[in-house]
C-alpha cells in the first residue's frame, strides 16, 4: 500500500508551535534559520513569542506554518523515514508539499509564502470581503443557494468534507448567503476570523503578483508528485506547479476529491506533517477507514520509530 504526506493550511497556527521540535533537534533549528533568512523575518520569534493576533496575520501565519512543517519533515528525513508515494496540502499546505517534493529550497519556499500572504492581504481592502464555513449541508446545496445571492459576489472556496464547505466573497453577499443557508437547514454557519475572501476571484490581483515572483525563483521537478487542489491532478513539472499555485489563489480547494483520489491510488496511511490535526478531522469525515498519523512533536517522531 502507498503512503502520502499531507500538509496543513492557514488556521493551524498557534503560539509556541515547533518549539519542542526546535529544542530537540539541530536539523529543525537549521530549517528555522533557512526559512527566516529566506522570508526576511524571524520565524522562531513569530512561532514562539508573537502574540496570537500577530501570528494570525496572513503574511505571518503562512511562513510560520510552512517552516514548522518543513522542520518536522527534515527531522523525519534525517532519521531515514520512508519516502511518500505522493504529497498534497490544503491551500498553503500545497507549498509545503512542494517543499517536501524538492521543488524549491526552504528559504525560497518561506519567501514565496510570506509574499503570497502579503499579496493576498492587500488584494482586497480590509472589511470588504470575508469567508464563512457552512456545516451540515451537502456542497451541491450550498452551491445552489449561493448562486441565488443578489447583493454581491460569493463563491465556494473550500470543499473540506462532505459536511463542511467554506464560501468566500463580499461581506454583503456573505450576509445574504448566511441567512439563506440557515433557512435551508445548515447545522452551523460560522464567519471565519480571516481578513480577506481567500480562494475567490477577488484574489486575482494577488495571483498575478505571485506569478511574477515565481518567475524569479528556481523551481525543480517534483519527486514524488504533488496532487494539486485546483484540478485534483498529479503534477511534477515546474511550469505546471507554478500554474497550479497561480490558479489556486483564486480557485476552490477541492480537498474532498484530493483525499478520495489518493485513496483510489492505494494510499492507506496519511502522515499529517505540521501543526495541529485539522486534516485528520476532515479525512475522518471523508472516509473513516483511512488512517491518519499526526507528526508534529518529538514524541510523535519517537512513536513512529517505535
Amino acid at each position: 500500500m502507498a503512503i502520502a504526506f499531507i500538509f496543513p493550511g492557514q488556521g493551524s497556527q498557534y503560539s509556541g508551535m515547533g518549539k519542542e521540535l526546535y529544542e530537540a533537534f539541530p536539523e529543525a533549528r537549521e530549517v528555522f534559520e533557512e526559512a527566516s533568512e529566506g522570508a526576511k523575518v524571524d520565524i522562531r520569534k513569530l512561532c514562539f513569542e508573537a502574540p496570537e493576533e500577530e501570528l494570525t496575520l496572513t503574511y505571518n501565519a503562512q511562513p510560520a506554518i510552512f517552516t514548522v512543517s518543513m522542520a518536522v519533515l527534515r527531522v523525519l528525513e534525517k532519521a531515514g523515514f520512508k519516502k511518500p508515494d505522493v504529497v498534497a496540502g490544503h491551500s498553503l499546505g500545497e507549498f509545503s508539499a512542494a517543499g517536501a517534493a524538492g521543488v524549491f529550497s526552504v528559504g525560497n519556499g518561506a519567501l514565496l509564502v510570506r509574499k503570497r500572504g502579503e499579496f493576498m492581504q492587500s488584494a482586497v481592502p480590509a472589511g470588504v470581503g470575508g469567508m464563512t464555513a457552512v456545516i451540515g449541508l451537502p456542497a451541491e446545496t450550498v452551491e445552489e443557494i449561493i448562486n441565488k445571492v443578489k447583493s454581491g459576489f460569493v463563491q465556494v472556496a473550500n470543499y473540506n468534507s462532505p459536511e463542511q464547505t467554506v464560501i468566500s466573497g463580499e461581506i454583503k453577499a456573505l450576509q445574504e448567503a448566511e441567512e439563506m443557508l440557515k433557512q435551508a437547514g445548515a447545522k452551523r454557519v460560522v464567519r471565519l476570523a480571516v481578513s480577506a475572501p481567500f480562494h475567490s476571484k477577488l484574489m486575482e490581483p494577488a495571483a498575478k503578483r505571485l506569478k511574477e515572483l515565481m518567475e524569479e525563483l528556481p523551481f525543480h521537478k517534483a519527486n514524488p508528485p504533488i496532487l494539486n487542489n485546483v484540478d485534483v491532478k498529479l503534477i511534477k513539472e515546474p511550469e505546471e506547479i507554478k500554474d497550479s499555485f497561480y490558479r489556486q489563489v483564486f480557485s476552490p480547494v477541492r480537498w474532498v476529491e484530493d483525499v478520495l483520489k489518493m485513496a483510489q491510488m492505494g494510499v492507506d496511511t496519511f502522515y499529517e506533517i505540521g501543526p495541529k490535526n485539522v486534516l485528520k478531522g476532515l479525512i475522518r469525515r471523508i472516509d473513516r477507514k483511512l488512517k491518519v498519523v499526526n507528526v508534529e512533536k518529538p514524541q510523535d517522531i519517537e512513536k513512529l520509530f517505535g
